[in-house]
């Protein structure tokens, strides 16, 4: 054998060692499914190298309307614990859920008071420190002895994070005048945010219509709202907008965000942290306002530093 084909041989020998001890680490971690964005970025942060999450429901998916894939069915079977956000969010996997060994409802067991009906409880950043704390039990309670202190380690940082945000977010809106204080979306998703921070949330199609079907009458009833309500701007979940947010416009006058809300999940690219104050930021350009980005990048920074 030439000299450096063997030198080539024997030096690749740790290499390959290496690789096989990473897959047999990894191969042996404990496997957690998350069902949903937000909790999955939660849960991802506060696994950190201790499980394998598995995510379901992908960066600007809609968890409403997700059906699950036999991939989905193989990793729920397969997993210590699935996590899901509960409230009714992923109606497709109730059932599924349900027959399945491990599972918790992570909202639910997080905010056992609640009894409203807006799913989207991670807008309040008070709800998403919550959820950590639920988040790191059911870790915990799979995890190897080894693992869990720093589980909660992270779980400690997270709420950290979290704790600021909730600051951060409510100097940021504090700044702008209570009579620009208007969110106008298509659907009720954020209503935990509005009742923290007191913002008028009008969500037209579920508040002035009847299976989201645009009536003249329904048009009538949510132009006069919007017209009085001081809104600058209709905000919306999808871009390109659907045709009855579109005529919304062209009837109140308002423009639609060239940005949208995220309020299913997380945005493409970004984590919880980050897509709450892009959405901050978003509706206060929206209304008039200014948004403080550096220190919403700091923030953003401190959470993706966690380890």
């Amino acid at each position: 054998m030439p000299r450096f084909a063997r030198f080539i041989k024997f030096a690749s020998l740790p290499c390959l060692l290496a690789i096989a001890t990473q897959s047999q680490v990894q191969a042996s971690q404990t496997t957690v499914v998350a069902v949903d964005g937000t909790l999955c970025d939660l849960t991802r942060t506060l696994a950190g190298n201790s499980a394998t999450v598995t995510c379901l429901v992908p960066p600007g998916g809609d968890p409403h309307s997700y059906r699950l894939k036999p991939s989905d069915r193989q990793a729920i079977t397969k997993a210590a614990v699935v996590l899901h956000s509960g409230f009714g969010l992923s109606p497709a996997m109730t059932k599924k859920l349900k027959t399945s060994g491990n599972v918790v409802a992570v909202g639910e067991v997080a905010l056992p008071s609640y009894r409203g009906n807006d799913p989207h409880v991670w807008h309040d950043p008070a709800n998403s420190s919550a959820m950590v704390g639920v988040v790191a039990d059911s870790l915990v309670a799979v995890l190897p002895a080894d693992q869990k202190a720093a589980v909660s380690a992270r779980s400690m940082k997270a709420k950290a994070v979290l704790n600021d945000l909730g600051k951060w977010m409510s100097v940021q809106l504090r700044a702008l005048p209570e009579s620009q204080r208007v969110l106008v979306i298509d659907h009720q998703t954020y209503s935990h945010l509005a009742d923290r921070y007191g913002i008028e949330q009008i969500s037209m199609l579920d508040s002035y219509t009847t299976g989201g079907v645009l009536r003249p009458s329904s048009l009538r009833k949510i132009t006069s709202a919007v017209k009085s309500s001081g809104a600058k701007t209709i905000f919306s979940g999808f871009l390109p907008a659907n045709k009855s947010l579109k005529r919304i416009s062209r009837q109140t006058g308002l423009p639609i965000a060239t940005t949208p809300l995220y309020g299913e999940g997380i945005a493409p690219g970004k984590t919880a942290v980050s897509t709450a104050t892009l959405n901050i930021c978003t509706f206060l350009n929206g209304q008039g306002g200014r948004c403080d980005q550096a220190s919403a990048d700091q923030l953003s920074a401190r959470w993706l530093a966690i380890r």
